[in-house]
Order: C-alpha cells, then sequence, then structure tokens
C-alpha cells in the first residue's frame, strides 16, 4: 500500500511562502491523479490542486495565481509552492493519490498565516 508522508508546513506571515513536499513510498504513474487538499477549522475539506497526465494542473479560484503544483517523478515526491499567503489559507493540508480509483491520503501537514 502506497504511503504519502506531507512536509513544509508551518507559521508563516501574510505576504509570505512556504513549500509543501508529498513524498510516496514508491513510484507512482504520471496518469494517477494527485492533488492538495486542505481543512480549515470548522470547514469542510476542500480542492486546493491537482495534477494528472503528468502536467495538467487545475487550481482552485481562491489560490490561482499564488499557487503551484508540481511533481518530480525521479524523487516520488509532489509539491505545492505557495505565494503570497493569506490569513485564509490557514489549515491543515493533504496530499492524495487516485492510483487506479483507489484514494490514498497523507496524514495532513498544519499551515498558518499569521495577519
Amino acid at each position: 500500500q502506497v504511503q504519502l508522508v506531507e512536509s513544509g508546513g508551518g507559521l508563516v506571515q501574510a505576504g509570505g511562502s512556504l513549500t509543501l513536499s508529498c513524498a510516496a513510498s514508491e513510484s507512482i504513474s504520471a496518469i494517477n491523479p494527485m492533488g492538495w487538499y486542505r481543512q480549515a477549522p470548522g470547514k469542510q475539506r476542500e480542492l486546493v490542486a491537482t495534477i494528472t497526465s503528468g502536467r495538467i494542473t487545475n487550481y482552485a479560484d481562491s489560490v490561482k495565481g499564488r499557487f503551484t503544483i508540481s511533481r518530480d517523478y525521479a524523487k516520488n515526491t509532489m509539491y505545492l509552492q505557495m505565494n503570497s499567503l493569506k490569513p485564509e489559507d490557514t489549515g491543515i493540508y493533504y496530499c492524495n493519490l487516485n492510483r487506479w480509483s483507489v484514494l490514498y491520503w497523507g496524514q495532513g501537514t498544519q499551515v498558518t498565516v499569521s495577519s
């Protein structure tokens, strides 16, 4: 079973940047979609960004132009570069993999943006 481990979260001031990483325990095919989701306190988990078929990306409207999702297949790792962070970006960020219709989740990493 694939294990996903997120890292890179932390506390940052508004306007700052963070880069999240999601390391998979084994090689993942480029055609298996991966993505980042987040959950703010008291709210439902929401989609942040996805990457499919290698380079096709999709972003939530709230992060377009500020966040960039990418994958490094040699390292079995997915990234989320987050710039111009806002307090409303605060939450637990989860890595997701859809591998042949089986969903996998990481344990999450906390991102806190102070105003």
